[in-house]
């Protein structure tokens, strides 16, 4: 759902960009209260996964594909003021070195893709786990409704924004219909996407999980044979799960996401996404604009003057994956480092 430069004005875009602006300065304010010794090194690695997870489109109907977008998948691991991060990380990276996604839509993508995708997805998951049983089951299911119902929420927000500042003369009826309709269908790809990577986090190490805390998984005892559960308070902390540690969920993540965008990426579909195919089959896209940097080295995901396509789309993708995690590292520690130093006695007033 990237939008190119050229599909919307220029007022528009610059109000969406005040928006992106103010909501990612928001963020790094309240990422500073969500990220700890367990989040901030998890935060960089979620947003180099999004990355290569997104090189991966998949088929959703004849000659359409999506793609992931990430904002639940963020929010769920990492809470959702860093998961609007981690997706402008994402998106920031694309549009600079791969020419995906307008630089003067970048407020756009950021907004439609990082911030509403993130803000309705968390507000559904917690509104579920308010209702549903405190399981890892629940977070598994809450995970999956939530990335799904994000996806459409995303496209009846460019629907909006088209309508205010769209440079073609189109029936804004047409245009929610066609998006809103596959989007819910990739809405179902995001939304398995979702809830296999929270599933599988959860099963190694469900303290790593921002939306699993406060998790308690009820204690039993062997009585006269049978296994029952244990009575607890609110006072009793969460048994200890699994010995995974964190370097070895870091690592096979890492390892995942350079698998994944460095191999895999060759075997995904080649149909345009839903918005590319809306756009051309709607004609909105007669005014899109060439990208600022369709000549750089990296532009389409591929390594320019290497003509093999696998190797060319393969290196592409491991070096997307490695600059998206020391970008999103060093911003995460960054700020990581700064909540520290606030909180350390030196900062408090005299006499706290």
């Amino acid at each position: 759902m990237h939008v190119p430069d050229g599909f919307i004005n220029a007022p528009v875009s610059a109000a969406t960009g005040l928006v992106a602006a103010g909501a990612v300065a928001v963020s790094l304010r309240g990422a500073r209260r969500e990220l700890d010794e367990r989040t901030a090194p998890l935060a960089g690695l979620v947003a180099a996964f999004i990355f290569a997870v997104q090189m991966l489109n998949f088929p959703v109907a004849a000659g359409t594909s999506g793609h992931l977008l990430g904002g639940a998948l963020a929010a769920i691991l990492v809470g959702p003021f860093t998961g609007v991060l981690c997706v402008s990380v994402v998106l920031l990276m694309q549009g600079i070195l791969f020419a995906d996604g307008g630089l003067t839509a970048l407020g756009v993508n950021i907004t439609d893709m990082a911030i509403v995708t993130t803000v309705v997805s968390y507000a559904v998951f917690r509104g579920l786990l308010k209702v549903l049983p405190r399981r890892r089951r629940s977070i598994t299911v809450a995970a999956f409704v939530s990335a799904l119902l994000s996806v459409p929420a995303a496209a009846v927000v460019f629907t909006l924004i088209y309508a205010l500042g769209g440079t073609t003369d189109v029936a804004i009826g047409k245009v929610a219909t066609a998006m809103i309709g596959v989007h819910v269908l990739i809405g179902i790809g995001e939304a398995v996407i979702t809830a296999l990577t929270v599933g599988a986090v959860i099963a190694v190490r469900p303290d790593l999980v921002y939306g699993a805390r406060g998790l308690r998984q009820r204690l039993k005892l062997r009585v006269d044979g049978e296994l029952v559960d244990a009575a607890t308070d609110a006072a009793t902390p969460a048994r200890p799960t699994a010995p995974v540690s964190r370097r070895k969920v870091w690592i096979t993540g890492l390892v995942t996401s350079l698998v994944l965008a460095g191999f895999v990426s060759f075997y995904a579909s080649a149909s345009p996404d839903g918005l590319e195919k809306v756009a051309k089959d709607q004609g909105i896209d007669q005014r899109a604009k060439k990208h600022h940097t369709e000549d750089s080295p990296l532009a389409g995901y591929g390594v320019k003057d290497i003509s093999d396509a696998r190797i060319s789309g393969g290196l592409a993708g491991v070096i997307g994956v490695g600059v998206t995690i020391v970008a999103g590292t060093g911003v995460f520690w960054a700020l990581r480092r700064r909540r520290t130093a606030d909180a350390s006695p030196a900062s408090l007033p005299e006499g706290v």
